[in-house]
């Protein structure tokens, strides 16, 4: 009778519910993309936890909500809006004092499928579509704090979605922002701008999970994965970010 009783009990407990923060920096003409991620991330992503998006803007487009947290945001220009990101979500690290996971989204990404507990990990990235099966575009130059040499990188990671525990989070954007700002010190940019950053952390803390390109897909590829979060207006091969 205790064995049913116990039964009976573990079937009512419900899987834990988490505080999951998406950080996106979005400026000029990025903002209204935004407002089109954050409108699909409420109907796929992670719906079955509580699920706050962090927008860091110079725009008054979008209106903060009760899921909405709108920060005013210096627009640094190109290349460094994109450069300093680690930066900004740094230096706002109060902000998400309450969150139990962060993830950092490109602005111009759309869900277009269902996302949920796979992404939920300590330290996660997504592979770079355009170079599955072979080697990524690494910083070669050794100036940089981003330089991988020869017989490193197993993969290569987009910076369009990556995260993890807040912790693990945070963590990388505070050593990628020195990484970048040693860099800039010696008036150096990685060719990747941010990404050529990540990657570097990525090889010296090795994600405990690794997305496919499902979560990094341009729109108007056609590869062997689901499309999950696309990528629009831009091509993986001119840019090598998406």
């Amino acid at each position: 009778m205790c064995s049913h009783l116990l039964a009976d009990v573990e079937k009512k407990v419900e899987p834990a519910r988490h505080k999951i923060g998406v950080c996106i920096v979005a400026m000029d003409e990025y903002e209204m993309k935004a407002k089109e991620l954050i409108e699909s991330g409420r109907k796929f992503f992670c719906i079955n936890h509580d699920v706050a998006y962090f927008i860091f803007t110079d725009g008054e487009k979008l209106h903060e909500a009760n899921d909405l947290i709108k920060v005013r945001q210096e627009n640094f220009g190109w290349p460094y809006v994109t450069l300093k990101r680690f930066q900004v979500y740094e230096e706002h690290a109060k902000l998400f004092e309450k969150m139990d996971y962060l993830f950092a989204v490109d602005a111009d990404l759309v869900f277009v499928a269902p996302v949920g507990e796979e992404v939920l990990s300590d330290l996660v990235a997504t592979q770079h579509p355009a170079f599955l099966k072979k080697r990524g575009d690494y910083e070669n130059k050794k100036i940089s704090a981003a330089y991988v040499g020869p017989h490193e990188g197993k993969h290569y990671f987009s910076c369009s979605l990556y995260g993890g525990r807040k912790n693990e989070f945070l963590n990388l954007v505070k050593e990628a922002r020195k990484r970048v700002d040693a860099d800039l010190e010696k008036k150096f940019i990685s060719r990747w701008h941010d990404q050529s950053y990540l990657i570097r952390y990525l090889i010296d803390h090795p994600p405990t999970r690794i997305l496919n390109p499902s979560y990094c897909y341009p729109e108007d590829w056609q590869l062997e994965y689901p499309k999950k979060l696309v990528a629009s207006g831009k091509s993986a091969k001119k840019t090598g970010r998406k």
